[in-house]
């Protein structure tokens, strides 16, 4: 039996056609090849998230899914978050073809979102606290896609000023994107309200609007 560990994509209760599918993002550490567990703090600070999204968009027909990496590390050159989340993609698009998704990070989890953009499902990301090191990770953004950015003032872990340059830029290149400051630190415990509502006001006003375009399209 291979000890080879596997990302665990969460997937909550099951939705035979699900209207959106939001996909969450834990943190992580720069390079570490140990292996993630449940009860790492990275993806437990993710869950309220989740389960706040599944009790806002149940009755919208959205799916939440939380992935659990196969390692702590983001791991350049071969970035395994990034490689993990494709998978989960990858498995979201086999279940569920043409549904749009909309990915939501935190920190690690917020560059992993930006790796993201260029696939065809991602309509949105929510980019929380995001380490964007190299201060381009926001530079794929274009027309159609939406993004929203949060950051603490306080932040003495991944930079606020970053993205809001970055943010700046992807509004340059057309697409529609938001930055929003908020007081307190990188781990979001300041104005959790804040964090929670901004990130439920965004996911569900793209499923509104997925809902108005099914709508256009049959009528």
């Amino acid at each position: 039996m291979s000890n080879e560990p596997t990302p665990v994509l969460r997937t909550g209760r099951r939705m035979s056609d699900p209207a959106l599918v939001v996909l969450v993002l834990g943190g992580g550490k720069d390079v570490s090849r140990a292996r993630s567990r449940s009860w790492h703090l990275a993806g437990l600070r993710m869950w309220p998230f989740t389960w706040m999204l599944r009790r806002a968009g149940r009755a919208r027909g959205i799916s939440v899914q939380q992935l659990q990496y196969r390692f702590r590390g983001w791991n350049a050159p071969e970035r395994t978050a990034v490689e993990d989340a494709r998978w989960a993609l990858n498995r979201i698009r086999a279940e569920h073809p043409d549904v749009h998704v909309v990915v939501v990070g935190h920190s690690m989890g917020g560059r992993t979102a930006a790796a993201l953009i260029d696939d065809p499902s991602i309509v949105g990301v929510v980019a929380l606290a995001p380490w964007w090191p190299e201060g381009a990770e926001a530079d794929a953004f274009g027309p159609g896609r939406k993004l929203l950015v949060m950051h603490g003032t306080a932040d003495r872990w991944t930079d606020p000023r970053t993205s809001l340059r970055a943010t700046e830029r992807a509004v340059e290149r057309g697409a529609t994107a938001r930055y929003l400051s908020v007081s307190g630190g990188h781990f979001m415990l300041r104005n959790p309200r804040l964090w929670s509502r901004a990130t439920r006001d965004f996911v569900l006003g793209i499923a509104a609007d997925a809902q108005v375009d099914c709508m256009g399209k049959q009528s």
